[in-house]
């Protein structure tokens, strides 16, 4: 995916990339909905977005900390469910 996702690509892509089915992400399922939104940020950058991202410290991602980071990217900003970038 090369365009700005919707919110419905964000929720298809955190629920494709939970692997546990907990509801939140570690640092390689986080850097498989980056993978499958088209970012191609190095490993470095990826692991201090997911650093910036966890703001609760508690080592994974929830949905609105992925959106939160995605926002402060550009990439989510904005958009309503269903709309295209």
């Amino acid at each position: 995916m090369t365009t700005k996702p919707t919110e419905d690509d964000l929720h298809a892509a955190f629920a494709r990339a939970d692997l546990g089915g907990d509801d939140k992400l570690d640092l390689m399922e986080f850097t498989l909905v980056l993978e499958h939104l088209g970012l191609a940020w190095t490993r470095a950058e990826t692991q201090h977005r997911f650093e910036q991202a966890d703001t609760n410290f508690d080592g994974f991602i929830s949905y609105s900390e992925l959106r939160a980071v995605l926002e402060s990217e550009g990439w989510a900003g904005g958009l309503a469910p269903g709309a295209r970038a």
